[in-house]
């Protein structure tokens, strides 16, 4: 475990001691704004009009008309985002030479996997943390519940990690940062419309279509219902997309 936390501090710090780092926070909260921006507007206007038809602004809920969309979109956003994250991951090392010398440390593929993924998730969390301050803010002008909006949170973060370990299989597989940014953008893509797809085929694929969607399992916590299948499907995603990378480290092992 010592080894596995130690690559991911020198991976935490690889992305603060050059700007990419603060870059990726930024853009991220900046976009987060502009999505809470619209809906907050969106959510005034509604309470609005309900009171000008002699309704209470306060029976509108802010879960309901702000928060839960505003999650399922930011889930959208991460799409964008985290290839960002992940393309230095394996390519960056392979660039710059720094791989051979971190496959002959004293160290395991497994170790280096996890301390990889685990540091690309501390930058992933501290861009949610950045993000719940705005959604604090609701609760010194509203009353939001408290268990949906964690329950939210804990969606993206698993959903998060299913694309970090997709991005790190990605990124093990180039040494050109670029193409691994593009690549993974296309795999995320791939799997979050994936749901889509869902009514255009026979009931029977259909079941198995929507159990594959990374939307349809994120959609229950936006909602607050943590249930037990969706927590074993993205851990389940996030362990096959690491033993696929750890798979791929192993096999350009063999062919150095």
């Amino acid at each position: 475990m010592r080894n596995v936390l130690a690559i991911a501090r020198k991976e935490i710090r690889g992305y603060f001691v050059s700007p990419i780092g603060w870059v990726i926070l930024g853009l991220f909260a900046l976009l987060f704004g502009l999505f809470y921006n619209a809906f907050l507007g969106y959510y005034l206007r509604q309470s609005l009009q309900m009171s000008q038809f002699g309704g209470a602004p306060q029976s509108m809920n802010v879960n309901l008309y702000m928060i839960r969309p505003l999650l399922q979109q930011t889930s959208v956003l991460v799409l964008f985002v985290l290839p960002m994250v992940t393309m230095r991951t394996y390519a960056e090392e392979k660039r710059s030479g720094t791989i051979e010398l971190l496959m002959t440390s004293p160290v395991t593929d497994l170790q280096i996997i996890l301390g990889k993924f685990f540091g690309a998730l501390t930058l992933y969390a501290a861009m949610l943390a950045v993000t719940a301050v705005y959604v604090g803010m609701l609760f010194w002008f509203g009353d939001p519940e408290l268990g949906p909006i964690l329950s939210g949170y804990l969606g993206l973060l698993l959903l998060g990690g299913g694309f970090i370990a997709v991005g790190l299989l990605v990124s093990s597989l180039t040494k050109n940062q670029i193409v691994a940014a593009i690549a993974s953008f296309g795999t995320f893509l791939v799997l979050l419309l994936v749901g889509w797809f869902a009514d255009t085929v026979g009931p029977t694929f259909r079941e198995i279509v929507i159990a594959l969607s990374v939307t349809e399992h994120f959609d229950d916590f936006a909602k607050g219902v943590i249930d037990t299948k969706h927590l074993i499907y993205y851990l389940s995603f996030i362990t096959f997309g690491l033993f696929l990378t750890s798979k791929a480290v192993d096999s350009e092992r063999w062919r150095g």
